[in-house]
């Protein structure tokens, strides 16, 4: 059967981010990606310079309404990531509301960007709209803890408030939420970070099941950029590929991850030489290169179950 993805992220000329980070990757593994791009900029915003320009609602609507019209707007899948503007967000809330009418089991991924620490993501007067309406409609929920910690407005200082506050996004609506990094302390040190899933999913046989897992991620000495919207691409195939396995979803998606974040380290040190931090340039994901792993991925990460049960 045909899988076909509407994703509603940024873009850029040159390099990887967004819909860039997300469209080969989900091609590989055999989707439909149809794009639509919310800012098309000439690269990230981490470079010293960038330009471009910002689609604003009314133009998000006008492209939707030229597939609507074409009777060729159903989804399987829909994915969603960088908004900085408020009717932005509501229209695109909207259309997902549409296509969830159309389709009744078309799936949610949902790449979080809040405000973070730094302030590098989203304003705060869009949490309100993330929380209240963008995470119910969500199927798949990728926040890092600090955004987490925001939606729920609870503290992840334990291992056990993170899979309370994991239960609490449940609530909201999401049957599946990965805390793609938390401050937690690793099992193996400090070199580690911890990302925690959960998932409740039912059986065809109408009974709930619910799966727990933790994992221990090598960390890398680099700021990535574009990494956490192919996280979230990847969720989306492998839970797609495995649709009642977490942990085989997980291990997937993070092996993925950790192959191409390790041959654009080993490719931007070479380039920048002894001694030499790389450059934002220098530091673009090697996506191309990494199609085999992406296709096949060679496990390197391997998830703890926490907890099992199904009723």
């Amino acid at each position: 059967m045909e899988c076909r993805v509407l994703s509603i992220q940024s873009h850029v000329v040159r390099g990887y981010v967004g819909n860039k980070s997300a469209t080969f990757p989900l091609q590989v593994l055999g989707f439909e990606v149809d794009s639509i791009n919310s800012v098309q900029f000439s690269n990230h915003t981490g470079y010293a310079h960038w330009k471009g320009q910002v689609l604003t609602a009314e133009e998000l609507n006008v492209l939707y309404e030229g597939i609507k019209l074409n009777k060729v707007n159903h989804y399987d899948y829909i994915l969603t990531g960088y908004s900085r503007d408020t009717s932005f967000l509501e229209m695109v809330v909207d259309i997902i509301q549409e296509l969830k009418k159309a389709n009744p089991s078309l799936v949610y991924g949902e790449r979080r960007k809040s405000i973070s620490p730094k302030n590098e993501y989203v304003p705060e007067d869009l949490l309100p709209v993330y929380r209240d309406r963008v995470v119910p409609l969500a199927d798949i929920l990728t926040p890092n803890q600090f955004e987490a910690e925001l939606l729920t407005g609870r503290k992840i200082t334990t291992e056990e408030d993170a899979v309370e506050v994991m239960d609490l996004l449940h609530q909201m609506g999401p049957e599946t939420v990965v805390l793609t990094s938390t401050d937690l302390p690793s099992k193996h040190g400090d070199q580690f970070l911890v990302a925690l899933g959960s998932q409740k999913t039912v059986k065809p046989d109408g009974t709930n099941a619910t799966q727990k897992i933790c994992m221990d991620i090598p960390k890398v000495d680099a700021v990535f950029v574009g990494t956490g919207d192919l996280f979230a691409a990847m969720l989306l195939a492998w839970t797609h590929h495995h649709p009642r396995d977490l942990k085989a979803a997980c291990e997937r998606t993070v092996s993925v991850m950790h192959h191409v974040i390790k041959r654009t380290i080993n490719y931007a040190n070479e380039m920048a030489g002894p001694g030499k931090r790389p450059s934002p340039a220098q530091l673009e994901l090697r996506m191309v290169q990494s199609k085999a792993d992406i296709e096949n991925p060679a496990i390197v990460v391997e998830a703890r179950v926490l907890h099992q049960s199904s009723h």
